[in-house]
């Protein structure tokens, strides 16, 4: 019991360090999504730094709040933790097909930044339940997938087009000569 007489209020030191806490998880989710959309900023990409701090942050917002209103010993309860990343996950889900645009034939635009999207919220959530190590090791992972594999398709489309454009050439030894009318003399006087 505290000076007021509430059973149920927390001591300031342990609300002062569950602040903390949550502070710290939601700056590490959006330090996490930064360094996604940066890099999709970096290659003009319409989501870019902004969109992705974002919506780690919602993500983790979300999460943080879940398990802040938790029960009083302070654990966090998966079955709960787990229905509001559903939830999230399905949200995502909408904004993510919100930026897939599909053109003529089987041109699709927009999958790569819908996916960097929804990397950005899982690793909010993987901030709010305090999974430092896995949500560093998952930027890691995502800026290498999307830097290498940038590098990665400008290699391929480069063959590509060598392998198209090779096998369109025709050997000019096997081609009949073309015969040009010899040069008339302009008229003089």
């Amino acid at each position: 019991m505290d000076s007021t007489g509430d059973l149920n209020a927390m001591p300031e030191t342990e609300a002062l360090l569950q602040w903390r806490e949550a502070l710290f998880r939601l700056l590490a989710a959006t330090l996490s999504g930064a360094a996604i959309g940066f890099n999709r900023e970096l290659t003009q990409k319409p989501a870019g730094l902004r969109t992705h701090a974002l919506v780690s942050l919602g993500a983790a917002l979300i999460v943080v709040t879940a398990v802040l209103l938790g029960p009083e010993d302070n654990r966090i309860h998966p079955d709960a933790t787990a229905r509001v990343i559903q939830g999230i996950v399905a949200g995502i889900g909408f904004i993510g097909g919100g930026v897939i645009l599909h053109s003529e034939g089987r041109n699709v635009i927009g999958l790569t930044t819908a996916t960097t999207i929804w990397v950005a919220a899982a690793l909010g959530v993987a901030c709010g339940v305090g999974h430092w190590m896995l949500a560093a090791t998952a930027v890691g992972i995502t800026l290498f997938v999307l830097v290498v594999g940038q590098w990665v398709e400008k290699v391929i489309g480069k063959l590509r087009v060598y392998s198209e454009g090779s096998s369109n050439r025709r050997d000019p030894s096997a081609e009949e000569p073309v015969h040009q009318p010899p040069k008339q003399k302009p008229p003089t006087g």
